[in-house]
């Protein structure tokens, strides 16, 4: 029986170590969290590794998804998605990069603008749409390297009816990294990042040297263009049509923000001012973009020119690994198995660091918002919910990446807009008019590719929107269970409000709760009165009264100021601002028990009305039937009930 608790202890101790390894720069403050060193962070190229994992992977598909939505017009479609990333995406998440440095990306940003529960919601809602972009990333990604296995042709005819298990097993292997530890995983997304870049660079120059020198592709090329479209202007307005079906090849900014807090900044720097991280993270991402443009219009070249029409359609050989289908083509079985080995390998670990975003990002709101169990603010516990919801839809899709494409280009496009629309207030709130107007402009074509998307794959928003229900049932739930729970971070009085405490410490205290209304003499005077007759208290005991004014009722977690006067020359009254009054009220009484080493008395009055509605008042308002839930509040902070301060109601 010992060595089970024993071993039960352990295992919880591993799981809870190292609460929320992820960003600890401005990490989890809540009272649960415990203090982590912060690491001495990794040089920004190393870490773009990690984004490239899931940014640069999109080659394995990307390619085929630009000639299934444009045919020969891919490399023109691919052009204008450089074009947009260049001159959009990326001065976006250069500026939000600077804006938080921390890793919190632009929901942070966004979350400034608007208080109190509409807040809240707003905020859940793009955390959904982050956890859509985030999970797909994994499965998609997981899914499209199991294509890459089982369409091997040495390996076909034993795998072709084995991709969901294979990406189940893809999926798992993934989760039981992080659960190892995740900073090591970086050293291995360098060295994946280095062997499928390189091995990229052999297919495209050799598709460019057959493109160079059996002439009459290009010539076949141009002719088939000219013939079917027209002119260039033509040409031009259809790519700029088809062009938001090429969306997946924006994503990996937002993970690249999500990894920031991981990147080494200059010596000495502090997180208050980290100068060198936002200089490095600015690197990082203008690196990382100009990089993937180069392949983007390399590989949609040579795909469209080398590979048959037919064979990007589905049940074709390029469907889904049109540069392995080159690499197998032109350099070999050999060369071609070395190719979808290391995909393979880039493609798994794609989902590392979207599942490093999602453990940087989820912790960082839904347990300051109450809307999480404790442990959520720990890595392990969180990378098991991860990979189940990842097996889940894993096998609702049945592994299939077409399937999985529009939720994963509605996630990447929603957060990429978002973003637009935060770095456009930042800036005129900055008084910035050109970056105003040019982050506008920016904003106005990522709503649009946004909106043509969702209506042509409304699949997506749809995926996108369970998502959001499922994070804001589960938040909601979170919150409703507890409710009761202690949550004031801290508590500091000012020097009245402590020589009121040590004046009461020598006798017994006693707090009348008062909801402030004239705060005239009259009040004050009733108020004793009315506690006297309740409670038979003798005419010589004396009160200090307690008033809490309530702030945004939203929020959970924040410290408690207790500010102390003395009202009409004869009545003291503490004052205390607070999202909840029952909370406030009983954090003080634990804190005022804790300093005096006595047990205070708290009197209250009933609040008339239903008792259902008061406490649905209480947990949407931070108001309603106080009495008893201080004194629910009180019972659940301190169990032992010699030690627990008194509340009483008459």
């Amino acid at each position: 029986m010992a060595t089970t608790e024993r071993n039960q202890r352990r295992l919880r101790a591993w799981m809870l170590e190292g609460l929320s390894d992820m960003g600890k720069s401005g990490g989890h403050t809540g009272p649960h969290a415990q203090p982590e060193p912060t690491h001495k962070g990794q040089p920004w190229y190393r870490v773009m590794c990690l984004t490239g994992v899931d940014y640069f992977s999109t080659l394995g598909y990307q390619p085929g998804i630009a000639a299934l939505a444009a045919g020969l017009l891919s490399p023109i479609a691919t052009i204008v998605l450089v074009i947009v990333t260049l001159a959009g995406a990326l001065p976006v998440y250069r500026r939000v990069a600077e804006e938080s440095p921390h890793g919190e990306g632009s929901i942070a940003m966004l979350e400034r603008l608007l208080s109190f529960w509409q807040g809240k919601l707003f905020v859940l809602t793009l955390l959904g749409f982050a956890a859509t972009d985030f999970l797909i990333t994994i499965t998609l990604s997981a899914a499209d390297a199991s294509t890459h296995l089982v369409e091997n042709p040495h390996l076909e005819s034993a795998l072709h009816d084995k991709q969901l298990l294979i990406t189940l097993i893809l999926v798992a292997l993934l989760g039981a990294v992080f659960l190892k530890g995740f900073l090591e995983a970086i050293g291995v997304a360098v060295a994946l990042v280095a062997v499928y870049l390189g091995l990229n660079v052999v297919v495209v120059v050799v598709g460019l040297w057959h493109v160079v020198t059996e002439g009459h592709v290009i010539t076949d090329w141009s002719s088939a263009l000219t013939a079917e479209h027209g002119n260039v202007f033509v040409m031009i307005g259809v790519a700029l049509i088809v062009f938001p079906k090429l969306a997946l090849g924006l994503s990996g900014f937002e993970t690249g923000v999500a990894v920031m807090p991981h990147v080494k900044g200059d010596p000495g720097e502090t997180d208050e001012n980290p100068v060198g991280r936002i200089r490095d993270t600015k690197k990082l991402l203008t690196a990382a973009a100009l990089i993937m443009s180069v392949f983007l219009i390399a590989t949609s070249f040579i795909t469209t020119l080398l590979i048959p029409e037919k064979e990007f359609e589905s049940g074709g050989q390029a469907n889904g690994r049109a540069l392995a289908f080159l690499a197998h083509e032109y350099l070999g079985g050999a060369f071609g198995t070395v190719y979808d080995v290391s995909t393979i390998a880039i493609l798994w670990f794609a989902g590392a660091s979207a599942m490093a975003g999602l453990l940087n990002l989820m912790p960082r709101y839904l347990p300051r918002y109450g809307m999480a169990p404790h442990w959520a603010r720990a890595v392990r516990p969180m990378v098991i919910v991860f990979t189940l919801v990842a097996f889940l839809v894993t096998w609702i899709f049945d592994a299939d990446v077409d399937a999985q494409g529009g939720a994963y280009a509605t996630g990447v496009l929603v957060l990429i807009s978002s973003a637009a629309i935060a770095v456009t207030i930042a800036a005129r709130k900055a008084g910035q008019r050109n970056w105003t107007i040019g982050f506008g402009v920016i904003s106005a074509v990522f709503l649009y590719v946004t909106v043509v998307n969702v209506i042509e794959r409304p699949d997506g928003v749809k995926i996108g929107a369970c998502f959001i229900a499922g994070i804001i049932l589960i938040s909601l739930l979170s919150r409703l269970l507890r409710a009761f729970e202690l949550r004031v971070t801290h508590v500091e009085l000012d020097n009245m409000a402590e020589r009121f405490i040590r004046d009461m410490a020598s006798r017994k205290i006693r707090f009348i709760a008062n909801e402030p209304d004239q705060r005239d003499k009259a009040e004050y005077r009733d108020k004793i009165e009315q506690i006297r007759t309740d409670n038979d208290v003798p005419v010589q005991e004396d009160f200090v009264f307690v008033e809490v004014t309530v702030t945004d009722p939203s929020e959970f977690e924040a410290g408690l100021t207790v500010r102390g006067e003395v009202l009409h020359n004869r009545y003291r009254v503490l004052t205390l601002e607070s999202s909840s009054v029952p909370n406030a009220l009983a954090a003080l009484l634990l804190h005022v028990r804790d300093t005096t080493g006595c047990i205070p008395h708290i009197y209250f009055e009933w609040t008339e009305g239903n008792p259902f509605a008061n406490f649905l008042r209480f947990f949407l308002i931070g108001q309603g039937e106080v009495a008893p839930v201080t004194r629910e509040v009180l019972r659940e902070a301190e169990p032992d009930r010699a030690r627990r301060p008194r509340v009483h109601t008459g």
